[in-house]
């Protein structure tokens, strides 16, 4: 059961993405795209309304041009993300920043702090980023 300041696992799935997306300052098409594919065809969002993705995404763009939005935003994923979804929510948030297939320091950050305020092990975070590494290699 939620309380009023949680938001679904869904939603702070969608956070990550988003927050990942716009740690450059700029959500490109692609990386936009990513997460509209994302939230319609991995089986975490079955039961997700598809019509709520933008405003779930705009939302957390709210709460990020907040002063100390982004510690706001990773406290409320913090909060909603079961320890079954620790991990794809990191792997969702490396799927949009290799999307439009360059790494802009600023996501590697957003990462990194990421992996740090959801307790992810190094060595689970690195077999993701190979993982996700070689799902987005070009020949």
């Amino acid at each position: 059961m939620q309380n009023m300041n949680t938001i679904s696992h869904h939603a702070a799935l969608i956070y990550v993405m988003v927050v990942v997306s716009a740690a450059d300052g700029v959500m490109s098409e692609r990386e936009l795209k990513t997460i509209g594919n994302i939230a319609k065809t991995l089986p975490v969002f079955r039961d997700f309304e598809e019509h709520r993705l933008l405003p779930v995404a705009q939302e957390c763009g709210s709460i990020l041009q907040e002063q100390d939005g982004a510690d706001a935003v990773l406290g409320l994923i913090k909060e909603a993300l079961p320890d079954h979804l620790v991990e794809t929510a990191y792997m969702l948030g490396l799927e949009v920043a290799l999307s439009d297939s360059r790494v802009m320091l600023e996501e590697v950050r957003v990462l990194e702090v990421l992996r740090r305020s959801l307790h992810i092990d190094r060595l689970v975070a690195a077999a993701l980023e190979r993982g996700a590494r070689a799902r987005y290699q070009i020949a």
